[in-house]
């Protein structure tokens, strides 16, 4: 509040609940109470699909995502995860910024060196197609690109890197050019993101649309201790069968 950077980690996002009134009634509205600074990141790992259990493996962000003030990011690559650190730290708003721990020992790409951003607010095309779109972010971006190798389908598939503010023209122009949508998330359905995504289609694209829009989301109960239970809530094990289903309608 007195001008300088800060940078919290929550070690599990399923702590940050020990500070939800600091982050959401405190930090969200501080600059629009007094006009202070909230120039704060707080680094939030998470994500299931290791046999950690339900106190270290909620996928939380839409606890954010619908609170102003806040701006939240989701890289699933290590170049758009140090681009988008460094655009948290740079951004004067407070920044949830979300990492998959499964991502941490599991994805390698290039990372340049030096000082650069990727923008917040932006979404990225990954693969190009014209069969279906599939939109998605964190691990779901590799769950749809493993996918769309083993169906050898033309999918085109959005990574939406930064949840709010999301990038709604990119999602105008996949589902204009596909007709067929799947949004697929690994927090659970009912209260996730895909359901905001999945409405705004509806009432703006509607008429580009050949199918009904589909969620593809874990199930909804706490994360599964015994990672076989943990493997059946994961969504990936839906997405085959919601994409044939979405291909023959």
């Amino acid at each position: 509040m007195e001008g300088d950077k800060a940078m919290m980690e929550m070690q599990f996002a399923d702590f940050v609940s020990c500070g939800f009134n600091q982050i959401v009634n405190n930090l969200a509205k501080i600059h629009y109470r007094w006009r202070h600074k909230a120039d704060v990141v707080v680094r939030m790992p998470t994500g299931g699909g290791m046999g950690a259990g339900p106190f270290h493996s909620q996928s939380n962000e839409a606890w954010f995502t619908k609170t102003p003030g806040l701006k939240v990011v989701y890289p699933s690559s290590p170049h758009d995860a140090k681009g988008l650190l460094i655009a948290a730290l740079n951004d004067p708003n407070p920044v949830m910024f979300f990492e998959h721990k499964g991502l941490y020992r599991n994805v390698v790409g290039e990372v340049p060196n030096g000082s650069y951003e990727v923008e917040i607010g932006k979404a990225k095309r990954i693969a190009s197609g014209d069969s279906l779109s599939i939109i998605t972010y964190g691990m779901g971006v590799h769950w749809a690109k493993k996918y769309r190798v083993e169906s050898n389908l033309d999918i085109d598939i959005i990574d939406l890197v930064s949840l709010s503010p999301i990038d709604y023209s990119m999602i105008d122009e996949s589902v204009r050019k596909t007709s067929r949508v799947i949004v697929l998330h690994e927090d659970t359905l009912f209260g996730g993101i895909a359901g905001d995504i999945s409405a705004y289609i509806a009432e703006n694209l509607f008429e580009y649309l050949d199918a009904p829009v589909c969620r593809v989301a874990s199930l909804d109960t706490p994360v599964p201790f015994d990672k076989g239970l943990e493997k059946i809530f994961l969504p990936v094990e839906r997405l085959k069968e919601k994409v044939e289903m979405l291909m023959g309608y």
